[in-house]
């Protein structure tokens, strides 16, 4: 099979059938090997029901419907794991992305040889204040820590070699930082390309403050995971060791100075620098604790899935 183009969603059965009329027409016009993998985010409308339409009329389509909402993230997790074309595509349900970009992205990765191709919507319909400064705000970030030069992490149309997909594991709010997941997964060859955006046809967008502070929050880690994900006990046992090396240096002040210097002077625990040595032995153990215990769980990890699926149709 050459594409599997992969739809996240949540409560968009307004537009389920117009995107996959436009899909089927791309489809048939490039006689591509196709299959579409709806992946329904516990929608609380008639998105399955749609789905299950599409999918009676037409064995290109697949579906996965999780038993509530377990978010973006773990819905392109499902969908990847689950792909079977040699490119992968994935794009929002909401029609803003265009399905007419599709024979392009795919050319720069069986053509140009890019591991996974971005899109970029240069012009962009949303609200200035609630998505276009915030993401212009992400992106910025991410670009200084990642070193990854994309303008629009979080634009839903992006196309990917298989193995990328296989490789990586999408998690939290992280579905926006993929190129950097596939950058420390080691597909280096990360390419961008202006995509039309659509203004938003159908319902209201899911963005909110709560998805703001959730992807900083995960910006961090990503960071923190790329720099230390697989030696943390570099960052907490250096912290630990510098610590504790602070503390252990005040408190042997204080004994050399109590035993050999003022032997009648105050007593130790009325001095400023037996709390200091103190707290920085403790805060240093614990640091070191903290990156010995991050070693052990990092080499007992287990792959576990994060959603819970309800119900499947020509899987």
């Amino acid at each position: 099979m050459l594409l599997s183009i992969i739809i996240p969603l949540l409560n968009e059965d307004e537009s389920l059938e117009e995107l996959h009329g436009w899909i089927q027409k791309v489809m048939q016009q490039n006689g591509y090997s196709y299959e579409i993998l709806f992946i329904d985010d516990g929608s609380t409308d008639n998105s399955w029901q749609v789905i299950e339409r599409l999918a009676a009329a037409n064995p290109s389509v697949r579906g996965i419907k999780f038993l509530k909402n377990f978010g973006k993230s773990q819905a392109l997790h499902a969908g990847f794991k689950a792909a079977q074309g040699e490119v992968v595509i994935t794009m929002d349900a909401d029609l803003q992305d265009n399905p007419e970009e599709i024979p392009e992205l795919l050319a720069m990765i069986r053509e140009e040889g890019y591991d996974l191709v971005s899109g970029w919507k240069k012009k962009r319909y949303d609200s200035v204040l609630m998505k276009n400064l915030p993401s212009k705000l992400f992106n910025w970030a991410a670009r200084k820590t990642s070193g990854v030069k994309l303008h629009d992490f979080n634009c839903g149309l992006k196309a990917f070699d298989h193995r990328v997909i296989k490789q990586i594991e999408v998690s939290g709010e992280m579905h926006r930082y993929i190129p950097v997941l596939a950058k420390n997964a080691g597909y280096g060859k990360i390419g961008e390309k202006v995509v039309q955006h659509q203004a938003r046809k159908f319902g209201k967008t899911k963005f909110g403050a709560d998805r703001f502070i959730n992807g900083f929050l995960d910006l961090i880690t990503i960071w923190f995971v790329s720099k230390f994900g697989k030696r943390p006990m570099h960052l907490f046992g250096a912290l630990g060791v510098l610590m504790f090396v602070i503390g252990f240096g005040f408190a042997l002040y204080l004994g050399i100075d109590k035993l050999f210097i003022n032997k009648t002077g105050r007593l130790l625990t009325d001095r400023p620098q037996f709390f200091i040595a103190l707290t920085a032995m403790l805060i240093g153990t614990q640091f070191f604790m903290t990156g010995f215990l991050g070693e052990m769980i990092l080499r007992s990890k287990r792959d576990t899935e994060r959603y819970t699926i309800s119900e499947r149709l020509n899987m």
